[in-house]
């Protein structure tokens, strides 16, 4: 068979359809504005998460007996005060340990230092001066690249105060009228599709509760593991105990990579603090044990309706989307993975090949 009856075969199995057409149009030009307009929409899909994250909360409450408006005034008042509170209380305390930490750092690099002088001086045969010195000019020169970075980017973070101020003033009003006209919203956007939409139909619903519970589920986790991490590191003793809560709790939005990169800096603090030791030991213990309990109980408890993915299809998905996306392509790498899954096994076929299984049909 030639190439040109190949293609062709290929187009009548999987675009005869017209509304797989139709899909395919919506999904390339969903992709193209949100890669084109992005940085431009940032404050408005920012928004649209936390929206999600909260019609959750919003819908219980109407369970419960109140009225739509009256429930996303209540939650929308709890949403601004938790807001305030992580501006006012919680970034000032990790900004004052940021500074206490790379004030600490030229006394944390000569510890570094006598700490190798003192292995050189028990195993002289494993390591030699030679090795020492370059080591220590490597770390000399990737903590000045370090300065260069965190200088930079305070400068840059000077000239992005408007887009902050922006920020904090767009997205609440974006979010309240996004929980307030939801229905109004959904209405007018189906209102743009055509009227026969049965796959599309079929693949929302499929993905609409996985997303809006998976963005859920992973602000509980960052939450949860966050505040056990700070616990653990307080009650050990450790510096810098909340700032490394936060990057324990931001850890696990990057699945498997996450942990282990997490692991550099705490593993660092206590090693610099406690010194070589049982103490030491101790603190990486209790890390490890959150991390495991945070990878078996936590996350098959709020994940358990996620329909289940392979590590290398989960690590290509954060590689791909978050090379594309920056961070929101890591948040969603896992929902957008679980689309692509939904779409290849819900996409029509105009040929059924034998032992293809079909998409189940709608009740």
């Amino acid at each position: 068979m030639t190439m040109k009856g190949l293609f062709k075969g290929w187009m009548e199995r999987y675009f005869s359809d017209e509304e797989a057409v139709v899909l395919l149009i919506v999904l390339v030009l969903g992709f193209a504005a949100v890669i084109c307009l992005g940085r431009m929409l940032a404050p408005f899909f920012t928004a649209l998460v936390l929206a999600f994250l909260l019609e959750g909360v919003v819908a219980w409450l109407e369970r419960r007996g109140l009225p739509r408006l009256l429930s996303v005034l209540v939650v929308f008042l709890i949403f601004m005060g938790a807001l305030l509170a992580l501006a006012l209380v919680i970034m000032p305390l990790v900004w004052n340990q940021m500074v206490e930490l790379v004030q600490e750092a030229p006394r944390m690099f000569a510890s570094g230092q006598a700490l190798l002088d003192a292995l050189q001086s028990r195993y002289p045969t494993l390591i030699t001066p030679d090795q020492i010195e370059q080591w220590i000019a490597t770390a000399g020169r990737e903590a000045t690249q370090l300065g260069q970075r965190a200088l930079t980017l305070s400068l840059a973070s000077l000239g992005n105060l408007l887009g902050v101020i922006v920020y904090l003033v767009l997205v609440p009003i974006l979010v309240f009228f996004l929980l307030k006209d939801r229905e109004r919203l959904t209405l007018f956007l189906l209102s743009l599709l055509p009227k026969k939409r049965t796959l599309m139909t079929r693949i929302w619903h499929e993905m609409d509760d996985q997303i809006a519970n998976y963005i859920r589920g992973k602000a509980i986790e960052i939450l949860i593991v966050g505040v056990v991490a700070f616990i653990t590191f307080w009650m050990f003793g450790l510096p810098y105990s909340t700032l490394l809560a936060l990057i324990v709790g931001l850890s696990v939005l990057v699945p498997y990579i996450g942990a282990a990169v997490a692991t550099l800096p705490v593993a660092a603090v206590a090693g610099f603090h406690f010194g070589i030791g049982d103490q030491l030991a101790y603190v990486l213990l209790a890390y490890a044990v959150i991390q495991a309990l945070d990878g078996n109980v936590l996350v098959p408890i709020l994940f358990s309706e996620a329909v289940n993915l392979h590590p290398v299809s989960i690590i290509l998905a954060v590689l791909f989307f978050g090379g594309i996306w920056g961070f929101w392509g890591v948040f969603f790498a896992i929902p957008l993975a679980t689309l692509l899954k939904a779409l290849v096994y819900a996409w029509p076929r105009g040929v059924r090949d034998p032992g293809v299984r079909s998409p189940p049909a709608e009740q």
